[in-house]
């Protein structure tokens, strides 16, 4: 599951780098899939929405194993 994670990170990185942000993928532990958030997305007030709008849904849509996501620092 880690492997597909990463391939549909790979295609969310671009929409964030637009905006002059990252991610990066730390783990995927029981289904739950550990980020960082990075540029300018680590510091933005809108950081969560982006996380639960955006990346956990379009993982969970990839990934069914996905249960959510969580950012790390």
């Amino acid at each position: 599951m880690k492997d597909q994670v990463k391939q549909v990170i790979e295609e969310i990185k671009p929409m964030l780098e637009a905006d002059g942000g990252g991610i990066e993928l730390v783990d995927v532990v029981d289904g739950i899939v550990k980020v960082r958030l990075t540029g300018a997305c680590g510091g933005c007030p809108g950081a969560k929405y982006t996380l639960q709008m955006y990346v956990e849904r379009f993982l969970k849509e990839k990934v069914p194993a996905v249960k959510g996501v969580e950012a790390v620092i």
